[in-house]
């Protein structure tokens, strides 16, 4: 559940990307919903958000200081936000 102190996590995706799927069903099978906020690539000015964070592979999670790239490396970070129940991981 999200709390004042806990940032909303960014993902970015693309509905067409199959990696992107496994970043979207790990954030819904383990009702993280409230915690992700899912910014679809197809938009403009979402692809330059993604960039200016260094963007270069879909699917991507900003967590407010780090870029996470890659579906593994997306998934390792949102495990952490389930199995500590907190985002410094």
């Amino acid at each position: 559940m999200s709390t004042p102190d806990s940032p909303v996590l960014e993902l970015f995706h693309r509905i067409a990307d199959p990696p992107s799927a496994t970043a979207r069903r790990f954030v819904t099978d383990h009702a993280l919903e409230d915690r992700v906020r899912f910014r679809n690539l197809t938009y403009e000015e979402v692809e330059k958000d993604w960039r200016e964070r260094g963007g270069h592979t879909s699917p991507a999670l900003w967590d407010g200081t780090r870029l996470h790239q890659g579906a593994e490396a997306v998934v390792a970070r949102l495990m952490a936000v389930v199995n500590l129940g907190r985002d410094d991981a």
